[in-house]
């Protein structure tokens, strides 16, 4: 059983860019207000908030898509706590790290801890989740719309614009990977419109979101890199970059970008496996 139905019923009718209209001001607002309330972003609620409602739906649409498929009552529920129970674990032990101060910066140590927490999860992950066979028909039986659409989350990457306008993050960083986050997350509702109508272009046009979404990641990460304390440190910024592992903006690095380039990789490949 595939999605198809269930996609054309939701087609929109309308362009699906005229979200834009909305989603750009309800951003630009949540911009101002974390500059004016710096409390809310330091805090860290917004940021486990909303990792924890993504959390949420993907638990509950990993288990309708594996309702759909044709796994046995027993399989199925070993498939979802088997990629769910990983998933809360690295959670609970990326935001304990955080608070705990086990990502600061420190060039000396000889463990690189923020780097492992970015790469180590998708090295681990990504050959496991794209392989898998049972992944494969969940993905079939799925609509696309959902993984496009989830990742709208992003637009809270605009954490890091507030933080350089407060002089608190170095542009260095904050700006492309701030504006890259932004521009992914107001993307992924028109994205996954578009992709609803069960069109070519539709298509064409969540692929071009996972690409534009998976380069902010790489440009985030690389600017990460030079301007943080260790051994590829090429920009010594006047306030701590991200790398710096302060609580909570480290929790972005140590579990939204894994995180979130995976769910790009399970976009892909099930985008994929829809045109063959």
């Amino acid at each position: 059983m595939t999605s198809a139905p269930l996609s054309a019923a939701i087609a929109p009718t309308r362009s699906p860019w005229r979200s834009v209209l909305w989603t750009v001001p309800l951003t630009a607002l949540w911009i101002v207000l974390i500059y004016r309330l710096p409390i809310i972003p330091t805090s860290g609620v917004p940021t486990t908030a909303h990792q924890l409602t993504a959390h949420a739906f993907i638990a509950l649409g990993l288990w309708l898509g594996l309702e759909h498929t044709e796994l046995t009552p027993a399989q199925r529920r070993v498939t979802w706590l088997a990629v769910m129970i990983p998933d809360t674990l690295w959670f609970a032990v990326a935001w304990s790290a955080a608070i705990g101060g086990g990502f600061h910066g420190n060039p000396a140590s000889p463990v690189p801890w923020l780097p492992l927490a970015i790469f180590l999860p998708v090295l681990i992950g990504a050959p496991l989740l794209l392989s898998s066979k049972r992944i494969g028909k969940v993905l079939d039986a799925m609509p696309a719309t959902w993984l496009v659409a989830l990742q709208s989350y992003r637009v809270f990457g605009s954490f890091a614009l507030a933080a350089w306008l407060r002089g608190a993050m170095p542009g260095a960083f904050a700006l492309p990977a701030g504006i890259g986050d932004v521009l992914t997350g107001v993307l992924a509702l028109p994205a996954a419109m578009a992709l609803a109508a069960g069109t070519a272009e539709g298509r064409k046009a969540a692929i071009v979101w996972n690409i534009i979404g998976l380069a902010d990641f790489a440009i985030a990460i690389a600017m990460g890199m030079i301007t943080s304390p260790g051994p590829l440190q090429l920009i010594v910024p006047n306030v701590p970059s991200i790398g710096a592992g302060v609580y909570p903006d480290v929790l972005t690095p140590a579990f939204v970008v894994p995180s979130s380039i995976l769910l790009h990789a399970l976009s892909l490949r099930q985008l994929m496996r829809r045109r063959r």
